[in-house]
């Protein structure tokens, strides 16, 4: 199964009797799947429909979907409320020999609301259902495009991911062989740091400084993060061969990374394995940011 990005694009046209319309989809990042639908007064119909099949092949995702639709005929037509403006003269009448003004002039009793009607034309109820099952049509292909975008755009990503597990296993290794962390490089540390503070006071118990030593020698061992490293790396390699929407599967495991790699710069007492940390942290953090992307 491929990965998906969460961003994508889509259009889609279409005409159906008198009417011509068209989709805009648009996705961005979101935790989970969101269907943010706008159309027209008059066909909220379509709306059920899209968020369905939406749902059934998307699963993350803010998913903004405009549809517009003309009416090719659609002219619509004015006319004069003949009650309304006989009613308004009737009053005008009245009102002339009692003040003195001016004649009410056309545009003057055109501009009062109601005098003025505009008729919109009348639907078909045939060509109305026609064009709702086509603009449904099209919304499918909107969405079959949006997703063969997606795809594109997580096939970029898995192969970026890959890499970055790459960079891991890499600075991985070199930490597992860095010279400072060499037992034989621990014990020469210690035993320098011992000889130092017996030769300040004499008041130190050269065995307790021992057994102290190797306790810290122990604590300061990594082996255990190396090991839960090129476990998480194994783990997303198999997760981006498989595929499917794994993008928060993967943000878990970048969690995982950050944490056991800041546990080896804690540890770490020599220089040389700090800095290997440091770009591993680096690393960790691109491929959190990529990972975000991902359904």
């Amino acid at each position: 199964m491929a990965l998906s990005s969460m961003t994508g694009f889509a259009r889609s046209h279409g005409v159906s009797g008198p009417y011509s319309f068209e989709w805009e989809l648009k996705s961005v990042n979101a935790k989970g799947l969101d269907l943010r639908l706008r159309v027209p007064q008059g066909w909220d119909e379509l709306e059920a429909f899209a968020k369905k099949r939406a749902g059934e092949v998307l699963s993350r995702g803010t998913i903004y979907a405009n549809f517009n639709i003309k009416r090719a005929d659609a002219l619509s037509t004015v006319r004069i409320n003949e009650e309304v403006l006989a009613a308004v003269l009737k009053v005008a009448g009245s009102l002339a020999g009692r003040i003195d003004a001016v004649a009410p002039s056309i545009d003057g009793l055109l501009g009062i609301k109601g005098v003025i009607e505009v008729v919109e034309p009348e639907s078909d109820e045939e060509e109305d259902r026609a064009a709702v099952a086509a603009a449904s049509a099209a919304f499918d292909e909107a969405l079959t495009n949006l997703v063969a975008m997606r795809r594109r755009e997580g096939e970029a990503l898995g192969q970026i991911l890959g890499q970055r597990m790459d960079e891991m296993e890499r600075l991985a290794n070199k930490a597992e062989a860095a010279p400072g962390r060499k037992p034989e490089a621990v014990r020469a540390r210690l035993a320098e740091q011992i000889a130092a503070l017996l030769e300040t006071s004499d008041r130190f118990d050269a065995d307790r400084l021992t057994q102290e030593a190797l306790l810290i020698a122990a604590k300061a061992d990594i082996r255990e993060e190396l090991d839960r490293i090129a476990s998480h790396i194994a783990q997303v390699r198999e997760m981006i061969g498989k595929g499917g929407p794994i993008g928060r599967r993967l943000d878990f495991l970048a969690q995982e990374f950050h944490r056991e790699v800041n546990t080896c710069c804690s540890k770490s007492n020599d220089v040389e394995l700090t800095n290997t940390g440091l770009e591993m942290k680096s690393v960790v953090e691109q491929f959190r940011e990529q990972v975000q992307n991902l359904e």
